[in-house]
């Protein structure tokens, strides 16, 4: 099934049915309803806005864990692409590459106006694209392991350094999510 349809049908889930717009807002209503996937739907979307929140939580519990070159652990420290790869790997099981560059070419592309807190930033703090990584929280807020001397810590993604270096968002696709709505809609 394509990812998006899959959004369509999430979207829809997240609606507020009450006052459809047109006739195919009120057929998609309807055969969602037939078949009995909108709550089940519901139940996925806010499986997925926990899962979110657990990530940006456990994200906030290493604020202070010292900057390692290639660390990828709370006991040795981070790097930037080993803190992310860490949280993800901790909250949701994905194993994302090993290191910036490769985060953004294995994760869906977004616009910096989509972000949602889990999504990733990318910046070039090094003369090349990509070259640092850190985790959306909302409200132009990242958190990120952003150098030797420093720790994990929160910045505001509006200060001029970040502006000038931002390369772009990401988002990691949630295969899980994509496999549960897939279920649901061949249960059926």
């Amino acid at each position: 099934m394509s990812r998006w349809f899959c959004l369509l049908l999430l979207a829809c889930a997240n609606a507020s049915f009450a006052a459809p717009t047109n006739s195919t807002a009120d057929d998609m209503e309807r055969i969602l309803a037939e078949r009995g996937l909108i709550s089940q739907l519901q139940d996925v979307r806010h499986d997925m806005a926990d899962r979110t929140t657990e990530l940006v939580s456990t994200a906030m519990g290493f604020i202070g864990v010292p900057y390692r070159r290639g660390g990828n652990s709370a006991e040795t420290g981070f790097d930037c692409s080993g803190f992310v790869r860490s949280i993800f790997e901790q909250v949701k099981g994905l194993a994302l590459p090993r290191v910036a560059k490769e985060q953004a070419a294995a994760t869906e592309v977004i616009d910096k106006k989509d972000l949602r807190p889990g999504d990733l930033v990318f910046f070039n703090t090094m003369r090349r694209a990509f070259s640092h990584v850190g985790i959306y929280l909302g409200d132009g807020k990242f958190i990120h392991a952003p150098r030797s001397g420093a720790s994990v810590r929160v910045e505001d993604m509006s200060i001029s350094y970040w502006t000038k270096r931002f390369n772009g968002a990401r988002r990691v696709t949630d295969e899980e999510a994509q496999d549960d709505i897939s279920k649901l809609i061949q249960a059926k």
